[in-house]
């Protein structure tokens, strides 16, 4: 199934109320389906509280997690606020999540920081517990990381089945439970090759419930030579390949891939979303 087009922006906020208002309502005004925030210690706003507010200053943007880390909180409770958020939001939500891979930061706040399979397995298991709290009236589960007795999913999300779950990673095994689980899939990557291969990998996993999912990618080194603003550079610590392009040809690579691959869901960064705007505005719902 060929999707439309959409795209969302990726920031950690804001200095102040003012600010991160004005934020979310520029990138909302842009033509932007959705405001997505990282997991990550250390930057200016707290995930969940932020996307809050921006859905409350906003109508119509969609606002995300990008990605939500398994570890460092239980899923049954994670899965109540972004229900709680899906309701207050008008069903404005999408769920990134992701099994986490910073080091530094599970040392900072005390977890153990177990290799990856394990993180994986802990992972898949909070997936479910999520899903089955988002579609049942009860969440029983029994795991080798976690258990749930008996305990009572509300509210119900806005969004029916449930709000959208979203799953990126590089690696074979997360792929594959996102192919088999999430709704919008992020291959990442940084070559055309590799993205090909990882979209086979989805493809293959994921059977006949391929042709529902959705596939995007990160275009955070693409920079319009011809756009209003120039970006701004890239955050430290933030690698980006660097590929200039006049908005004609940002164009022609976007319906290319969309076309041969299936990507359609593109992720800017914050320092890029003024200068990407004539390509949203372009190919945005097309």
């Amino acid at each position: 199934m060929k999707r439309t087009f959409r795209f969302g922006v990726v920031t950690g906020g804001a200095a102040s109320r003012a600010e991160w208002v004005a934020l979310a309502q520029r990138i909302e005004a842009l033509g932007y389906s959705t405001l997505l925030m990282p997991d990550v210690l250390g930057i200016p706003l707290a995930t969940m509280t932020a996307l809050t507010v921006a859905a409350t200053v906003t109508t119509t943007l969609r606002v995300g997690s990008y990605v939500i880390v398994n570890d460092y909180r239980n899923p049954a409770l994670l899965a109540r606020e972004v229900a709680t958020l899906d309701v207050l939001s008008d069903g404005r939500v999408e769920l990134g999540l992701g099994a986490g891979n910073w080091r530094h930061e599970y040392q900072q706040l005390g977890i153990p920081f177990d290799e990856a399979g394990v993180r994986v397995s802990r992972f898949a298991e909070g997936v479910s517990i999520i899903k089955q709290f988002f579609t049942d009236d009860t969440v029983n589960f029994s795991g080798k990381y976690y258990t749930i007795a008996g305990l009572r999913a509300v509210p119900r999300p806005a969004q029916q089945p449930r709000p959208p779950i979203v799953i990126g990673s590089g690696g074979r095994r997360m792929l594959t439970i996102a192919a088999r689980e999430a709704d919008i899939v992020l291959p990442a990557t940084m070559q055309d090759a590799d993205l090909e291969q990882k979209i086979g990998w989805i493809r293959e996993a994921a059977g006949e419930r391929f042709e529902r999912l959705e596939l995007g990618k990160a275009a955070f080194g693409i920079e319009l030579t011809d756009g209003p603003v120039a970006p701004a550079p890239a955050a430290p610590g933030m690698p980006v390949e660097a590929r200039p392009m006049t908005t004609e040809q940002a164009i022609e690579f976007f319906s290319e891939q969309r076309a041969r691959l299936g990507v359609s869901y593109i992720q800017v960064q914050e320092r890029q979303f003024e200068n990407f705007a004539p390509v949203v505005a372009r190919l945005n719902g097309k």
